[in-house]
């Protein structure tokens, strides 16, 4: 006799493939508060975190998901004590370092936005190696925004246009500027912990984009809270500004 499905593998069975977002694009905020309503450092909150970009960088894969864009690391996150500021760097390199194998077996390509030019030699570095050794992965895209702002990429952007000789930008001449010339924008964001706000994150990439909220802190998001976002995304009209 066969068992019944799980929760987890009904939603799954609800999601239409032909109607999947090509780029996800995910907040990842509640960290801290998931770790303090546990009295413990807020470090212990974003190493929890990471469990949940390994299941979704995984499952966005296998659903066939072209783009995952993360938002690991804001240019505003510097004003944090420098000692957590220290520990994300250390859990940022020490990710790179553990993920490699996992990424190359699942052929998942990694990239990153933003100065990152500016991260710490040790993370900077570690990066740059795996973004070379994956980088003629053809599966899912898989982008970390790291010492990224929204406004800062859009000026970086007009500096880059001026300097190549252009007297006027267009919206076509400038997303050829942006981080993610060649990337569609995303069709969904998700934010976790309950936040309203997009916090500066791909202000330009977000003009039409669907976006998902829940209560979830991110170091509790799993398979189960992707797929349900992913229903509610294909439940909606986009009618991108059109009747």
């Amino acid at each position: 006799m066969r068992s019944a499905p799980s929760a987890e593998q009904d939603l799954l069975q609800q999601i239409n493939a032909d109607k999947l977002p090509k780029h996800i694009a995910i907040i990842m905020d509640g960290n801290g508060r998931w770790a303090k309503q546990r009295h413990l450092p807020r470090v212990f909150g974003h190493r929890a975190g990471i469990s949940s970009v390994r299941e979704v960088v995984r499952a966005c894969g296998q659903l066939g998901v072209k783009v995952l864009t993360l938002y690991a690391f804001s240019a505003e996150n510097w004003s944090r004590p420098g000692a957590e500021v220290a520990a994300l760097m250390r859990l940022l390199e020490d990710y790179l370092q553990r993920e490699l194998p996992d990424l190359q077996k699942n052929h998942v390509q990694l990239r990153a936005i933003g100065r990152w030019d500016a991260l710490p030699s040790g993370a900077r570095r570690q990066l740059e190696r795996v973004i070379e050794a994956t980088s003629k992965n053809r599966g899912l895209i898989l982008t970390l925004a790291l010492n990224y702002g929204g406004r800062q990429e859009i000026v970086d952007a007009c500096n880059r246009a001026l300097k190549s000789g252009a007297r006027q930008v267009n919206e076509e001449s400038l997303s050829r500027c942006l981080n993610t010339h060649g990337l569609p924008d995303p069709d969904l964001l998700i934010r976790t912990s309950g936040e309203m706000r997009i916090s500066n994150f791909l202000l330009w990439q977000l003009a039409y984009t669907e976006i998902y909220v829940t209560d979830t802190p991110w170091p509790e998001f799993r398979r189960p809270h992707l797929y349900r976002a992913l229903l509610d995304f294909q439940r909606r009209e986009r009618r991108f500004g059109g009747l």
